[in-house]
């Protein structure tokens, strides 16, 4: 994980002294490798060292992704209001990385053993006396803890553990209306929604404001709800906003439905990257090979809404987007279904 911070921070420091076209090109190729070891695998020592809790670990791990998503456009418009350009924003986000791996590599925690965490629920636990719901649905045991590489059988023995291939699934499914739309929307509002470039500003920093508070809402109900439920309730209300944010013609309202909409689902990747992680306890280096892999599968969504937008135009393409919710509601466990099956 140190490893791979440190290659983080090389290539962000090489983006910004790139001098050539190739060199710039291969320091953005090194970020994404580097990015996995570093960011995937901090996630996975934090559900690691809360086995019963992955959802509440991961709607904070969210809610610090979205205020990073927020403050990263303020940075840049800080550093351009002091004359600056892209190679100084990029030399300060290594140079904060380099702080932040620095303090990970002087006062990180070692790694306990999974075998002797205790039980999600009991003690002085910050969750109170109450069971978290994620375990009741999704019982969690912890693995003997002697850091054995699983074997080649055992990896494809734990995509066959109930519920795996389901999250892996919604996984793919949700980011159509998360990261995939976020992506699409400043040119959407222009193009079809005849916005100006201002007011399209206006709707992306909706989009991730609303993200934002709805993630700072989800890590108040992490501990109450049942993960199963709150994604189903979510991508009910998503299967109304998001064709009304498409259809209402009026920029103000579609607006206002766009940050209902963002507040909607910023439970969905909390909820089902913890529901992978808890279906395969003490194996989170699986859980992330499996993400990775699924992701690489799922690169070929938001290639073929470019490509319908492209043939038949960006209306089509995001209209396409709207079976996102229908498939969360088929796919999604119900929370009793969910207990039976790993029982």
């Amino acid at each position: 994980m140190l490893i791979g911070g440190a290659a983080l921070i090389g290539s962000l420091a090489a983006v910004a002294l790139a001098n050539s076209y190739l060199v710039l090109m291969l320091a953005f190729i090194a970020f994404f490798p580097a990015s996995g070891a570093f960011v995937s695998l901090t996630q996975a020592a934090l559900m690691d060292t809360a086995p019963g809790r992955q959802q509440q670990r991961m709607a904070a791990w969210n809610l610090a992704g979205s205020f990073g998503a927020v403050i990263g456009p303020l940075l840049l418009a800080g550093v351009l209001a002091l004359g600056g350009g892209w190679r100084p924003t990029y030399l300060a986000l290594a140079a904060a990385g380099a702080i932040t791996l620095a303090a990970a590599a002087v006062a990180g925690p070692a790694r306990p053993a999974l075998g002797q965490a205790k039980p999600a629920g009991t003690g002085t636990s910050a969750a109170g006396p109450a069971q978290p719901i994620l375990a009741e649905v999704i019982p969690v045991e912890p693995d003997d803890g002697d850091g054995r590489r699983p074997t080649a059988r055992e990896v494809v023995a734990a995509l066959r553990t109930a519920g795996v291939a389901r999250w892996l699934v919604l996984l793919e499914i949700s980011d159509l209306l998360l990261d995939v739309l976020t992506g699409y929307i400043g040119i959407y509002l222009v193009d079809v929604a005849h916005a100006s470039p201002a007011q399209a500003a206006i709707g992306v920093a909706i989009r991730l404001g609303a993200g934002l508070a709805g993630d700072a809402a989800f890590v108040a109900l992490s501990r109450r709800v049942a993960g199963p439920a709150v994604l189903r309730v979510s991508a009910a209300a998503a299967l109304v906003l998001y064709p009304a944010f498409l259809l209402v013609p009026w920029l103000p309202a579609r607006l206002a439905i766009l940050a209902a909409l963002s507040f909607a689902t910023a439970c969905w990747y909390p909820v089902i990257q913890a529901g992978l992680y808890a279906s395969l306890p003490g194996q989170s280096g699986i859980a992330v090979f499996f993400a990775s892999a699924a992701g690489l599968l799922g690169a070929a969504g938001p290639l073929a809404v470019g490509l319908i937008a492209q043939g038949a135009g960006l209306t089509w393409a995001l209209a396409g987007l709207a079976v996102a919710p229908i498939l969360v509601l088929v796919v999604a466990p119900r929370a009793a279904r969910a207990a039976r099956v790993v029982r």
